[in-house]
């Protein structure tokens, strides 16, 4: 697995001198003939579709920014795109506009490698690498293409999207065609990843340097999340998603880590526990490698220790929420540093202050226990480069506690709280929190989704959205409050004190906040994009 780590670092060389063929819209026909020649061609080419997901354009730091729109995070320093936060959305946001670029870059590269293989596989049988491959790029293509479905395609129109081996003679450079619907692009989704099923291995098959490469597991884990997102529209849906998390339980043994902390350990040993499904492996060192999020979210010049970047940090609004489990209960202390609490940080044991930036009065924690060494880097827990802050942490992207909460959600939307119930009960009873005192209900759901995957890349956003749709009154209604309130903080007399009195305060940055509607739900696209497809391309409705 460090090997793995270690090549996907180097990985963007490999990739930046690609050709025209690989963007948006290419031009003209690359040479490919000499290609995929051996194993180490065909591991090379998938390596450089997983680092377009790890760089901070991604799941390093972009991706998170659009998260200030719900009131879980406030941004530690000002942007220059509050808009992002403020539902005045112009798809011109560079984090938005970069994501969108890059995933579409990521879905012709994965096109490329798939359009290949298979003619490959037409006239010779492929090598279990080769094989893998190609089920890697089916696995990545479908990633990507879920990151821009449902954060642009609506029931009235989908997003665009080509499949280059559907070409008999090979992909015509035509602009991809925008699909219908949404429903057509989760379809389409959905193929992907069964395709991607029939070539993976089992992630138990994989030896000590190959762990973090797609699996059968982790593609069925995105076709939950696909089922529940497509639910927002078709709330047939749910039974998919039932099925989807049965199978991760019943057929590969999917199940919670022994206890919160495990998830989001600096352990070697702790990385592929049972609730491991999908995430980005990443380490510090003098080879760092992975999602730079940890570093992100640290105080910002690391109390003079590291260079953190201080950049996200915890509401008061999701403390709150966190709270209502008791004050200093085992899931909040390990997920959110308030002050005055104790913590391990090179070494040392310290009091949480800060006086970094915009005040929030805590700071992220889930992420912390790499940097606990007395030197983390000469321990391989956090990278040697500062400008590049990953850690030792098996960064979760995708992990059985939300596969349960997406579960019990489906069994309340199917009339079945009894066995919400349960699966609820298990993710609060591993974390030492009293079960519920009665049968779930959605409130219990908004509540676990919240408080369990906070900080974390599963679009807490997102959820508000598609639950502001719900026919379930109760969650809608909790959605629309919180779509439409500005987040608050503690304000600190002597924010260099750790025993310092407080108050509760709004946040004091993008006040301005639009009151949320329907067409909100996605974001428009970017205009160079609409602008570029020479009418191909339709814009989001309200924008």
């Amino acid at each position: 697995m460090k090997k793995y780590i270690t090549v996907l670092a180097l990985s963007a060389l490999i990739c930046s001198s690609c050709s025209d063929f690989l963007d948006v819209q290419p031009e003209g026909n690359a040479t490919t003939n000499s290609y995929f020649l051996n194993d180490k061609q065909a591991i090379d080419a998938i390596d450089g579709l997983y680092e377009r997901f790890h760089q901070e354009g991604c799941y390093g730091r972009e991706l998170f920014w659009e998260q200030g729109a719900a009131c879980d995070i406030v941004w530690g320093r000002t942007r220059g795109y509050n808009t992002l936060a403020t539902f005045a959305y112009t798809g011109d946001e560079s984090p938005l506009r970069d994501v969108f670029s890059r995933m579409y870059s990521t879905m012709s590269r994965a096109n490329w490698v798939i359009q290949e293989l298979t003619k490959k596989e037409k006239g010779t049988t492929l090598t279990e690498v080769e094989k893998r491959s190609l089920g890697e790029a089916f696995f990545c293509r479908g990633w990507a293409h879920y990151l821009i479905a449902y954060r642009y395609g609506t029931n009235e129109q989908g997003v665009p999207f080509i499949r280059y081996e559907d070409f008999e003679n090979g992909y015509d450079n035509s602009i991809p065609p925008q699909q219908a619907t949404v429903m057509e692009n989760y379809r389409l989704i959905i193929e992907d990843m069964d395709k991607a099923i029939s070539y993976l291995p089992k992630f138990e098959t994989y030896d000590v340097d190959n762990r973090g490469r797609a699996h059968q597991a982790a593609a069925i884990a995105f076709k939950a999340k696909t089922y529940a997102y497509w639910a927002t529209w078709d709330e047939t849906q749910w039974k998919n998603v039932i099925e989807m998390v049965n199978q991760l339980e019943t057929g590969y043994n999917r199940g919670l880590a022994n206890t919160f902390a495990d998830v989001f350990s600096s352990d070697f040993s702790n990385y592929w526990n049972a609730e491991y499904l999908w995430t980005i492996p990443s380490i510090g060192g003098a080879q760092p490698g992975g999602s730079e999020f940890p570093g992100v979210i640290l105080e910002n010049k690391g109390w003079g220790k590291y260079n953190g970047w201080g950049q996200i940090k915890p509401s008061y609004d999701l403390y709150e929420e966190m709270a209502k489990d008791g004050k200093g209960n085992d899931r909040l202390v390990r997920s959110i540093l308030e002050y005055g609490q104790e913590f391990p940080f090179f070494g040392e044991n310290r009091k949480f202050w800060s006086t970094s930036d915009l005040e929030a009065g805590f700071m992220v924690n889930k992420y912390m226990d790499p940097f606990k060494y007395s030197d983390p880097v000469a321990e391989g827990a956090v990278s040697a480069n500062g400008d590049w802050p990953t850690v030792r942490v098996n960064f979760p992207i995708i992990r059985f506690a939300e596969m349960l909460l997406f579960r019990a959600e489906a069994y309340l939307m199917t009339g079945q709280a009894d066995k919400a119930t349960a699966d609820i009960n298990r993710i609060r009873l591993r974390s030492n929190l009293q079960p519920l005192s009665g049968t779930a209900t959605m409130k219990d759901l908004y509540h676990e989704r919240r408080c369990e995957l906070a900080f974390e890349f599963t679009d807490h956003l997102f959820d508000l959205k598609r639950w502001h749709r719900s026919s379930n009154s109760e969650i809608k209604a909790l959605a629309e409050k919180e779509l439409n309130s500005h987040p608050r903080i503690r304000k600190y007399e002597d924010r260099a004190n750790p025993d310092s009195p407080f108050t509760i305060a709004d946040y004091e940055d993008y006040t301005n906040k639009n009151a949320y509607q329907d067409y909100m739900i996605v974001f428009p696209y970017p205009s160079e994009q609409v602008t570029k497809s020479n009418g191909k391309l339709t814009q989001n409705k309200g924008y």
